[in-house]
């Protein structure tokens, strides 16, 4: 390929695939006897890395199509970003990360997006192998990129520092690093943040979306502190390591749902409402609904983190 189409996400897997065994001996020869990693399991680590090979097959035939739209809207704009300027790479990737944050939570709130993005949630264990768990269905992603082609951002550009944005996501999820030092925590999405995220406790749903940077939790009140070790997975977990199945069963229930909705109303709460909406669904005013299945989880103490 052209030297500006090479995926560095391509170039970083053999880096992934050692930072695995690195992981998977650091758990054999060096576990805490407080029994607080769970490691890895094998059927769920074999499906990790199925899903993600068939992820990079998917998603770089839609990051192609992706491609040529973008290319097209470069080419209409006058705007242009200098990719040979040092302070056009801190914007782009800034502004990546912020499309990120906003495209993620909205995955989480939107039930349609939430059926796409859930299969990197439905492990019950949080490892390395977990972060290449990752959807097959990456349409509604790659329209949020739309902006910056109009903007002026060369179409690699986009994808280069979206790139950089989820290689960084790789190191995150893991248990054997804890806390870091106070600065780092402040600005950067860590592994402690990102445990958080992947948690089905009713004080961590719905916090710490970011990809690199953690200040748009602490700014937009998406932000939790990892108080105690999570508990990962779904409220209600798949009993399944099938990956078509952990991929799609989700747009399986919606399709069920609306066919048995009683109004255009209800159909439409079925698509795009928050998951586990249900026309019947009351909450007290600052419950949260549960992303997993519906369950209302209380609303956070006075005393919890924003």
């Amino acid at each position: 390929m052209p030297e500006q189409l090479r995926d560095p996400l391509v170039f970083a897997i053999p880096f992934f695939i050692l930072f695995m065994v690195i992981e998977v001996v650091s758990m054999r020869f060096l576990d805490d006897e407080d029994d607080r990693f769970v490691g890895y399991e094998r059927r769920d680590s074999r499906t990790n890395i199925a899903i993600g090979l068939g992820s990079l097959v998917i998603n770089g035939a839609a990051r192609f199509a992706a491609l040529l739209l973008y290319s097209v809207l470069y080419a209409i704009t006058p705007l242009r970003i200098d990719p040979h300027n040092w302070w056009s790479w801190v914007v782009v990737l800034l502004g990546v990360d912020l499309i990120w944050y906003s495209y993620h939570r909205a995955s989480h709130r939107v039930r349609l997006l939430w059926a796409g993005h859930q299969v990197h949630h439905n492990s019950q264990r949080f490892n390395l192998s977990t972060a290449v768990r990752q959807k097959w269905n990456p349409w509604f992603e790659l329209l949020c990129w739309v902006p910056l082609p109009l903007l002026g951002v060369p179409p690699w550009m986009i994808f280069f520092s979206f790139s950089i944005n989820l290689i960084f996501q790789f190191f995150v999820h893991t248990e054997r690093i804890g806390r870091l030092p106070k600065p780092v925590e402040y600005v950067f999405n860590t592994p402690s943040h990102h445990r958080v995220h992947h948690a089905s406790d009713p004080e961590y749903l719905d916090r710490n979306y970011g990809g690199i940077l953690i200040v748009w939790d602490r700014m937009f009140g998406s932000y939790a502190e990892e108080q105690r070790r999570p508990t990962y997975g779904l409220t209600k977990n798949i009993d399944s390591f099938n990956p078509l199945r952990l991929q799609y069963y989700e747009y399986g229930a919606i399709v069920s749902d609306v066919r048995r909705a009683q109004s255009w109303r209800e159909r439409i709460g079925y698509v795009v409402a928050p998951p586990g909406w249900t026309p019947a669904a009351t909450t007290a005013p600052e419950a949260t609904v549960d992303p997993a299945d519906g369950r209302v989880a209380p609303p956070m103490s006075s005393s919890a983190p924003k």
